[in-house]
């Protein structure tokens, strides 16, 4: 299955930002990095990024992307504003298309639900839109919004690299899911050596005259001991 996840906008996108100066996209591409590690761990997923960690993608270079790719679903990250000064809103909302696609919007609602349930912020439901990436995906699109950049509420939680992770993982999980995805057997750990084949060397004294190396190796050979003499030479 082929997913192409969009990390919105760009480093270098002008506004986009927090009230404070956080920007957008690194939000959304730490979402993106987690969800692709994550989906990786399921049988068959072939994961694409829309975004370039350096540069701003256009709209249309990423929905061209994504058509010529033939991707099978296309999942927009980002994080909202209201009015760019901060206030008490809050909460999650995801959007489809405004002709509301089946799919999408079944995919949609099961993201929303699970978005809101694991990071508890308000749920502002699943809604239609005539975005770009929505209407230009010639395959099921949604995108969704993690909480308000000017939001005394969501900021905080959306500076958090514990935060960006859980949206990770919950958006990769609720799509792996939907489709049905199986998870890809664990790695068998490597054998450890059992006591029974190890054995424990003991060496006693070295010595630069082989005549003192001798007579405490006869004195070990009296005592018991299997004993030999290696040589080497000195560093």
């Amino acid at each position: 299955m082929k997913i192409m996840i969009d990390a919105g906008h760009g480093p270098n996108t002008p506004g986009k930002r927090s009230p404070d100066g956080m920007k957008e996209f690194d939000f959304n591409s730490r979402v993106a990095d987690v969800m692709k590690a994550e989906l990786e761990k399921y049988e068959g997923a072939e994961i694409y990024f829309a975004h370039a960690k350096n540069d701003d993608v256009s709209l249309n270079e990423r929905t061209e992307k994504a058509n010529k790719l033939k991707v099978d679903v296309y999942v927009s990250l980002h994080a909202n504003a209201f009015r760019g000064v901060m206030g008490d809103h809050t909460g999650i909302e995801t959007y489809v298309y405004s002709t509301n696609p089946k799919e999408a919007r079944k995919l949609a609602d099961k993201i929303q639900a699970a978005l809101v349930k694991a990071t508890g912020l308000a749920n502002r439901g699943v809604k239609l839109a005539n975005f770009h990436v929505l209407r230009e995906t010639a395959m099921s699109a949604i995108l969704i919004e993690h909480g308000y950049m000017d939001s005394k509420i969501d900021l905080p939680k959306l500076k958090s690299d514990a935060f960006r992770k859980l949206c990770g993982e919950t958006n990769a999980k609720a799509l792996a899911e939907f489709y049905g995805l199986k998870r890809k057997p664990e790695p068998k750990p490597k054998p450890v050596a059992s006591k029974s084949n190890v054995l424990y060397k003991v060496q006693v004294g070295a010595f630069a005259s082989k005549d003192n190396a001798e007579k405490l190796a006869a004195k070990l050979n009296k005592d018991g001991y299997n004993t030999y003499i290696v040589e080497e030479a000195k560093k």
